[in-house]
């Protein structure tokens, strides 16, 4: 296959398609469109600077000689990050299936109900591991999991302190990010080793590690207790496998616990992603951060799922959002609970023990050759004691392919995970220099600390062990779903574009997924050439100087902009500038980042074209000139539009001594048009699972990495497993965050090269005004630029046929179901409005069904407002139709049973029946239960 084929592939319409979008739109070709479209002020003419396409047999080829610069050794490092056996079943039909990658975040939860059930099997998975009442359906990482259980202890603890105490035997790479979030927001991190440090007088909360970074199991009651009498709360950092033995921490009180998934079949990918969880006890789970999933009622009053508790979005709370976590990692909380569905109880069990067994034996084999080990309770990890002889150990091990820790000149880690083998131990023994040893260690754990209480009771976890009925319950939740591999996902903002196999494909290599993120650096060179041609790819395609792969989400990327210019006017003497302007149209995460990085936000209107209001922004300026830090502005805008006042906008703050942060959620409409480090943004954070093809997975994995100009390269994210130097802050757990999933938009920017990505931004952008042109006499479009214009997305307003009819926009998106169509964007940025991103991969077949089914439904919305249907009780009102609905004996509707399964143009071969009908949101977050329902719930 030639370069040029892949970027036909990935793109949608044809050459013949595009004239005739062009004609619709009136341009005669693609540069004219832009032309017009875009500012001339920011417009870029130049030719990327990229290298020239490879097809997809070359990209894999190039890939297969990077992964092969990686050594997969066998990991005995530990520190959160563990070898494990991903079942080829859940490999196979979760994490390589695009009927669970390609799906987005479950906000139109009739049509994700199969992914809704997989995270609560993860919430229930880990409340009953935890022993505490409500957890959420996932976090980016360990690292920020935990941070966000400090913010949720200071919010919730009583005590008036700014004190957060960290067990000095925490994992390091958390106490970095945990470092890095209270250091903006006035937080007093004291890191104590708590065997022989008191406890202060006064803090706010506490965080403990279970089993602790050296291995170390403790008895925490008494350090509950303490923390509970001066009005602390207590998070526990606890290994999920462990607590299938150990006794676990909400039986002690423990009020929030904090971790990683990993270990439940995600592999390592040198860092992420994987799911981090949070659980808390009863009477926190309504300061919860990130999503919950719920269970409610349907039309009929049958259960079902939903997010529940959605009103805390960032987008709702903005500026008072106590995170801005607004995404999760789905797709791999998914394989997590799966695991434990696959496993069982049972089945964890006996993992537990046989990775406690062989440590237990690698301890006995040390002491019986003269190696003093650490004489702790432990599960999997073991410290060994070789005075000035630590390192020499770990390069002896090394030789023999196998990994250890090295905690000091004296000190050796040594982990075992389900993975580790009787060969790995002789590896170990004979790095220390000691014999084989052929007998058992010790694999009593003190009583104190042994679980007795049962977990994953519920039926889901003691049924689907055979590879059969597995295979079955994974597809059964997948057809309950609808995907990018069922038809278009036309939302605004969020850019569902193709996610292609080739670009996948690299993800499940062993060189990629069972790396380490603290492995030699001599094992990860394949790894990091690549990263490096990536972060230079994209500073090129962005017109910046600098980039970081560590963030990984979108959220993280703002995080880590704003604390680089924070500390850029730190380091100039100007400490006082903390003002972040943000317009009223922007997504909320925005407001809620600034918030974290210690910036207080004020806020700058629209005009009535949906535009920044310069005039407000003089104003704001002017009173906020000399406390001035940043503006953050998404561009194009949050309404689809090429802004014509935003270099004007850029020199304004720069004038005041303000830098401009450009939120890159809309690169898709500038890509090899225009570069924000060019027209005047000193930072911006990239969605690489919006415009570089990294799958949404239902809601995560995604990768946020933050550009900037040079100036602010000094103050970029650092290393969390290493000492800081020059302040750095760590803003995930992984040097390169999520860097398992790299491979994917290395692989779309190697096939596409610069004429390909210019193509794809071109057609992106015909196809949204494509959209708006067959439209507009139907629903009006509520913004657009130049010439009538929108960019790669236009607002679609159904306020005034509301008005007129009644038929909202709720009612729309769920008769699209009927269609065939996941919904646009709801009510973002703008109550009552639909928000439809075509992208540039749907061909034109698709954009025209699209177009038939809202044609076809404003048709019926005018049967509603002319009276010819009941405004309660029509195809509008009542759907999505089931087929349960439409095969039941009575028919009591004004409607044909026909109308409501099969409206204009939909096929009966092949139509997609929710499992569903629409769901009562406000019953679920009245009656909150976000753990597994008995069966019987589900019965009629």
């Amino acid at each position: 296959m030639t370069a040029e084929q892949f970027a036909d592939r990935h793109i949608g319409p044809g050459r013949a398609d595009e004239r005739r979008m062009l004609q619709a739109v009136g341009y005669d070709s693609i540069d004219e469109l832009m032309d017009a479209a875009i500012p001339e002020v920011i417009r870029w003419h130049g030719t990327l600077d990229l290298p020239e396409p490879a097809g997809e047999r070359e990209a894999i080829a190039e890939l297969r000689a990077l992964a092969a610069g990686n050594t997969v050794a066998v990991s005995m490092i530990g520190l959160g990050y563990h070898g494990t056996h991903t079942p080829a079943v859940i490999r196979r039909n979760v994490l390589e299936n695009p009927a669970w990658y390609t799906a987005y975040t479950p906000y139109q939860p009739e049509i994700s109900q199969g992914r809704l059930e997989a995270l609560l099997n993860f919430q229930t998975m880990v409340t009953d591991l935890t022993g505490l009442a409500t957890a959420n359906a996932s976090m980016l990482d360990e690292g920020t999991a935990a941070a966000e259980a400090m913010t949720l202890a200071r919010r919730a603890s009583r005590s008036k302190s700014c004190v957060y105490v960290v067990d000095a035997d925490t994992l390091p790479q958390t106490i970095a990010v945990i470092g890095s979030r209270a250091e903006p927001l006035g937080i007093e991190v004291r890191v104590l080793d708590l065997d022989v440090e008191e406890l202060p007088a006064e803090f706010f909360g506490l965080h403990l590690q279970y089993p602790g970074a050296s291995g170390a199991v403790r008895e925490h009651r008494d350090l509950v207790e303490a923390a509970h009498a001066v009005g602390a709360l207590v998070t526990v950092a606890a290994d999920l496998l462990a607590l299938t033995l150990l006794r676990p921490p909400g039986e002690i009180g423990v009020d929030i616990a904090a971790g990683s998934t990993q270990r439940f079949g995600v592999p390592m990918g040198f860092g992420g992603p994987h799911a981090g969880y949070l659980a808390v006890r009863s009477g926190l789970e309504r300061m919860l951060p990130g999503r919950l999933v719920g269970v409610s009622r349907d039309a009929d009053g049958n259960a079902a799922y939903r997010l529940a508790l959605q009103t805390r979005e960032q987008h709702i709370r903005r500026e008072r959002a106590t995170s801005n976590i607004c995404t999760a990692q789905v797709l791999l909380a998914v394989m997590a609970g799966m695991y434990a569905v696959y496993h069982g109880p049972d089945g964890l069990r006996v993992i537990a023990e046989r990775t406690r067994g062989m440590a237990a034996r690698l301890a006995a084999g040390l002491r019986a050759g003269g190696v003093q080990v650490t004489d702790v309770a432990f599960f999997d990890t073991v410290t060994a004691v070789v005075p000035s002889r630590a390192a020499e150990v770990v390069a002896a091990a090394a030789e023999r392919h196998v990994n250890l820790r090295l905690v000091d000149a004296d000190r050796v880690g040594i982990s075992c995970d389900e993975t580790t083998t009787g060969a790995h131990l002789e590896a170990v023994w004979a790095a220390f220099g000691v014999p084989v040893f052929d007998g058992d260690g010790d694999v009593a754990l003190p009583p104190a600390l042994r679980r007795t209480s049962d977990f994953l009771t519920h039926p889901v976890f003691r049924t689907h062990h055979s590879e059969t009925a597995m295979l079955r319950y994974l597809r059964r939740l997948a057809d309950f779903d609808y995907a990018l591999d069922r038809g278009m996902i036309p939302l605004g903002s969020c850019t569902m574009k193709l996610n292609a196999t080739t670009e996948m494909e690299p993800v499940s290599w062993p060189e990629f997924a069972h790396i380490h993120p603290f492995a030699p650096e001599s094992q990860t060179a394949g790894y990091r050439e690549m990263i490096a041609q990536l972060e230079a790819w994209l500073a090129e395609v962005t017109g910046y100087d600098a980039v970081s792969v560590q963030p990984n989400a979108g959220s993280q990327g703002e995080l880590a902009g704003l604390l680089a210019i924070r500390a850029y006017h730190a380091s100039r003497g100007a400490g006082q500038r903390d003002v972040c302007l943000i317009p009223s149209s922007a997504h909320g995460t925005n407001a809620a980042s600034a918030v974290m990085a210690g910036m207080r936000v004020v806020v700058v209107g629209c005009d009535a074209d949906g535009n920044v209001d310069l005039v407000d922004l003089d104003a704001k300026i002017d009173k906020h000139r000399d406390a001035l830090a940043a503006i953050m502005v998404t561009y194009p805008s949050t309404h689809g539009v090429y802004e014509t006042g935003i270099a004007s906008l850029c020199a304004k703050v720069h004038d005041a001594g303000g830098q401009v942060y450009v939120d890159g959620a809309n690169l898709n409409a500038l890509v090899g048009f225009a570069k924000p480090g060019r027209f005047g943004a000193d930072v911006s954070h990239l969605n690489l699972h919006k415009t570089f093809c990294i799958p949404h997975g239902g809601g995560g994995p995604g990768v946020g990495p933050v550009a900037v100009r040079a100036h602010l390269a000094p103050f970029l994210p650092g290393d969390p497993g290493a000492a800081h130097v020059g302040g750095r802050p760590a803003i995930s757990a992984a040097k390169y965050g999520s860097a398992g999933i790299l491979p994917i938009p290395w692989a779309y920017l190697r096939m596409m090269g610069a004429q390909g990505l210019v193509r794809a931004t071109g057609v992106a952008v015909l196809a949204a005004n494509y959209v708006a042109a067959r439209l507009r006499e139907h629903f009006p479009v509520l913004y657009a630029g130049n010439k009538g214009l929108v960019a790669h997305e236009c607002i679609l307003d159904l306020r005034p046929l509301t008005k007129a009819t009644g038929v909202s926009v709720d009612d729309v998106a769920k008769r699209l179901i009927d269609y065939g169509f996941h919904a646009p964007t709801m009510s973002f940025p703008v109550a009552g409005t639909l928000m439809v991103e075509p992208t540039e991969s749907e061909d034109l077949a698709e954009l025209d069904r699209f177009c038939d089914a809202m044609i076809a439904i404003r048709a019926e919305i005018d049967k509603v407002g002319s009276g010819e249907w009941p405004a309660g009780d029509n195809p509008l009102a009542n759907a999505p139709h089931t087929a349960a609905m439409v095969s039941a004996d009575e028919w009591p509707h004004p409607y044909s049973r026909s109308v409501g399964a099969y409206p204009a143009g939909v096929q009966r071969a092949g139509r997609y029946w929710p499992p569903v009908r629409r769901i009562d949101g406000a019953y679920g977050d009245r009656n909150l239960v976000c753990s597994c329902p008995s069966p019987e719930a589900f019965e009629d």
